[in-house]
């Protein structure tokens, strides 16, 4: 005759209160198998963990079935975002302007001729006339 449910519940009830005693005694001799290691190989924390340590809320209990599946680790793939490769545009250092006229219009020679550079230049000035400093 199969189990029924409550059967069933019941034994794992039972088990998951045999397990956390276990996990318990395992987790001590593992503890003091590391500190033996490290102890003997003169170990520190960045040479275990590295300088940025693992999340230290890590679950501490494997999941198991459909919830296993649906957190299995991903690949981290390290992809540039758009703020980030702004904020790297933005870090670099303005150049300095080379071009400049009486209304206090400046350009730093890179990039598109703004309106007011053109429109000196069809006035019959030359780059030479606007160069800040010649």
């Amino acid at each position: 005759m199969a189990k029924s449910y409550s059967k069933i519940q019941k034994m794992i009830a039972k088990l998951q209160a045999e397990a956390v005693p276990a996990r318990a005694r395992e987790i001590t001799a593992v503890i003091e198998r590391i500190r033996v290691a490290v102890g003997h190989y003169g170990l520190t924390a960045d040479d275990i963990f590295g300088k940025t340590r693992a999340n230290p809320a890590a679950p501490t209990q494997p999941e198991t079935g459909r919830a296993a599946k649906r957190k299995a680790p991903k690949a981290k793939v390290k992809a540039k975002s758009a703020k980030s490769a702004k904020s790297a545009k933005a870090a670099k250092p303005a150049n300095p302007p080379k071009y400049g006229d009486s209304a206090g219009h400046t350009w730093t020679g890179n990039g598109q001729r703004p309106g007011w550079f053109k429109e000196a230049l069809a006035n019959g000035k030359t780059a030479d006339d606007l160069l800040i400093n010649p």
